[in-house]
């Protein structure tokens, strides 16, 4: 399986952060937001990975090469201004093949595991993993039914979280060009074509400065709390070895 990670974005939310450093290459927990996909994909089994990007474009593939330091192969696709979403899929997907991909926005954080996302049914041309409706976002995006489907109408709502499971098929036959993805995706649901995916784990939408330093703060502590754990667990192994000694 290939993933892709969108990162073509003008990221103006995010300024004055953005106006001298691409959105992807902001930092949360010591690393850029895109090495935190790279390595969850890596782990996941799926090394090749298809980043489509503009906006200072040359930043991104200095600071992450082929991927060899993430241990993935990456593909650009490079647009010389932002194609939105649909678009900039649709003129990826000689990259990415004829079978369903991952899909990554890249400014949303995640603790989801790609690899364990079912596979699509046979009529199926998308699946979205969804989540709790944040704070900013109260009113959610889609309905997910008792039958696993997704509908663009309908309560309880979840949002989406910018990750998803995409058959070419959705996009393929739309005329290249500059175009979004969600309209795409709600004429699917009304053909009963689109599932959910509901994740109960961590999930963050980095859009604003605000955001972006708080899952840093997060990651942060995680991290300080990962260490403590490993060194209190080393001087218990080291006492127990003392105690066997004596």
């Amino acid at each position: 399986m290939k993933a892709m990670i969108l990162a073509a974005g003008l990221g103006t939310r995010m300024r004055p952060l953005t106006d001298h450093c691409p959105k992807p290459l902001l930092k949360a927990g010591g690393k850029p937001l895109i090495v935190h996909h790279l390595e969850r994909l890596a782990a996941a089994g799926i090394r090749d990975v298809v980043i489509n990007v503009s906006y200072r474009a040359e930043q991104i593939i200095a600071a992450l090469g082929q991927g060899e330091a993430f241990d993935v192969r990456i593909h650009w696709s490079e647009e010389h201004s932002p194609l939105e979403t649909g678009g900039g899929i649709h003129q990826a997907l000689p990259l990415l093949g004829n079978s369903p991909f991952v899909l990554i926005n890249g400014d949303v954080w995640s603790d989801l595991d790609p690899g364990q996302l079912e596979r699509l049914a046979d009529t199926d041309l998308a699946r979205l993993v969804m989540v709790d409706n944040p704070e900013h976002h109260p009113h959610g995006d889609f309905h997910l039914t008792s039958h696993g489907k997704l509908q663009a109408e309908g309560t309880p709502r979840l949002t989406y979280s910018g990750i998803a499971l995409i058959d070419p098929g959705l996009i393929a036959d739309h005329e290249p060009g500059c175009f979004p993805l969600a309209p795409l995706l709600r004429d699917a649901m009304q053909q009963g074509r689109v599932s959910g995916h509901h994740h109960r784990g961590q999930w963050v939408d980095v859009g604003t400065p605000e955001r972006l330093q708080v899952l840093d703060d997060q990651l942060r502590q995680a991290d300080t709390q990962n260490a403590n754990h490993l060194i209190t667990s080393n001087k218990e192994k080291t006492h127990a070895n003392h105690r066997k000694v004596d």
